[in-house]
């Protein structure tokens, strides 16, 4: 037997199954903050909207309809909540490296990774919100054009006006 969907899951929480609910809170949780962490930069803000992500999602499931992938309706309620934050705050850059050197990696490998971290995670904070999310999204949770623009509600064209400007932005600041 297989697991089930993320959007047959969604169905039964529209029907008040708080395992079902609990089922997709487990599966997307790490990702979900890994996503608000990357946009926000403060990892204890991540945590509180990945808690008011899952929130807004379980409020909401009885108009819950699967015409779309959860996973692109969860990372729109999630890059919500996230613009909406950074219009509100300024992003605080956390040490937390988001890439992690191998067990045989040694004290200078270590040490290059470290700095690498540091500089994009700086210059991926210093782009405008929107490009910000538009590259999270793409690059480190891997959604399409499609479901970026679907998440962030905009066109696929403006999604790729967004990645061109984000990318340009991060090159001139890494160089």
């Amino acid at each position: 037997m297989s697991a089930p969907t993320d959007e047959s899951l969604m169905v039964e929480v529209s029907r008040g199954d708080l395992a079902a609910f609990e089922q997709l809170v487990l599966r997307h949780q790490q990702a979900v903050w890994q996503t608000a962490y990357r946009m926000v930069g403060d990892s204890q803000a991540a945590e509180d909207l990945a808690q008011e992500a899952f929130l807004r999602i379980f409020r909401a499931a009885g108009g819950y309809r699967p015409t779309a992938k959860f996973r692109t309706y969860l990372y729109r309620v999630v890059s919500r909540l996230c613009l909406d934050y950074l219009a509100k705050n300024r992003p605080v850059l956390e040490e937390n490296l988001s890439r992690v050197a191998g067990p045989d990696a040694n004290v200078e490998e270590q040490a290059v990774i470290e700095e690498q971290s540091h500089e994009v995670r700086q210059a991926i904070a210093g782009l405008p919100a929107q490009q910000r999310s538009a590259i999270v999204l793409r690059y480190y949770e891997g959604l399409s054009i499609a479901e970026i623009a679907e998440a962030i509600e905009t066109t696929p064209k403006a999604v790729e006006r967004l990645l061109a400007r984000g990318r340009a932005g991060l090159e001139k600041r890494l160089k």
